[in-house]
C-alpha cells in the first residue's frame, strides 16, 4: 500500500507537497480501516490495493484543485469511513478537519482512529448535516465543505453550502457523468449563495477510472431558512 500510495501521489504531482511522516501515517490509516472492516461495513472496498488507489488517491487528487495550506477549516459531509476528510488532514497536517455522519458507530470508529494515528485538529461528529448547519460556530464557518458519493448535487449543495463562509468552497466529487446534475444545480447554488468555478476530470493514478470534482465558491451567505429538513429537501429539490 505504501508504494502505491508514492507512487500515486507522484503521478498526481504531489510528491513533494506530502510532509515525511506523512506515508507511515497513510498506511497504518488503511490498516486500521481494514482491520474495522471485518467487524463493520465502513465501505464496499476492502483490498488493500484498491483502498490505496480507489479511496487514498482518489481522495488526495483533490489537492490538484484546492490550496489546503495553512491554517484552513474543512468540513467533510457524510464522511462514512472518513473520505475524503482523513485523507486531506494526513496529507495537509496544519488542515483542521470536521468529520461529519449520521452514524454514531462511524464516528466513535474515526474518532478513535484519529487518536491512535496521533491527528490533531480532528473531530467526529455524529449529527445530521441538515440540523449541524443551523448551529452556531459551524454556519458560515469553514473554508472547505467536501462530499462523496452522498447525493445529487442540488440535495449535496443544499447540506453543505450552509457550512462554507464567504470566498469559501465546496467540493463535491461527483462521476463524470454528471452534466446533468450540474444542469439541474443551477439554480440551487446561486439560491444558496455559491456561484460553480469550475469542473475536474482526473484519473485515479493505477486505475481507469476517471472522477470530477465540483468546485463551487460561496459568494453570499446562505439564505434564513436553508436547509430545510432532509424529508423536505429530498421531496422538493430546490
Amino acid at each position: 500500500m505504501k508504494e502505491i500510495i508514492a507512487s500515486g501521489l507522484a503521478q498526481l504531482g504531489l510528491a513533494d507537497k506530502v510532509p515525511a511522516p506523512s506515508p507511515a501515517l497513510r498506511e497504518e490509516c488503511g490498516r486500521l480501516r481494514q482491520d474495522k472492516n471485518q467487524v463493520m461495513n465502513l465501505t464496499a472496498i476492502k483490498e488493500p490495493d484498491q483502498v490505496a488507489r480507489l479511496h487514498m488517491l482518489d481522495c488526495a487528487a483533490l489537492m490538484q484543485f484546492a490550496d489546503f495550506g495553512g491554517a484552513r477549516t474543512l468540513i467533510d459531509v457524510g464522511t462514512g469511513a472518513g473520505f475524503p476528510g482523513l485523507p486531506l488532514k494526513i496529507l495537509n497536517p496544519s488542515l483542521d478537519v470536521t468529520l461529519l455522519d449520521s452514524l454514531g458507530k462511524r464516528v466513535d470508529w474515526l474518532n478513535e482512529t484519529a487518536a491512535r494515528l496521533e491527528l490533531d485538529g480532528v473531530r467526529a461528529i455524529h449529527a445530521r448535516a441538515e440540523e449541524q448547519a443551523v448551529v452556531k460556530g459551524f454556519r458560515d464557518s469553514f473554508d472547505f465543505a467536501t462530499a462523496r458519493a452522498v447525493a445529487e448535487l442540488r440535495l449535496l449543495a443544499e447540506l453543505c453550502l450552509p457550512f462554507v463562509k464567504v470566498g469559501g468552497h465546496f467540493l463535491a466529487m461527483k462521476s463524470v457523468e454528471s452534466d446533468q446534475e450540474l444542469e439541474d444545480a443551477a439554480h440551487c447554488i446561486k439560491l444558496l449563495g455559491g456561484r460553480l468555478v469550475g469542473q475536474h476530470d482526473y484519473l485515479v493514478p493505477g486505475t481507469d477510472v476517471t472522477h470530477r470534482l465540483v468546485v463551487i465558491q460561496k459568494v453570499a451567505p446562505t439564505l434564513k431558512g436553508y436547509p430545510r429538513r432532509w424529508a423536505k429537501i429530498q421531496k422538493n429539490p430546490l
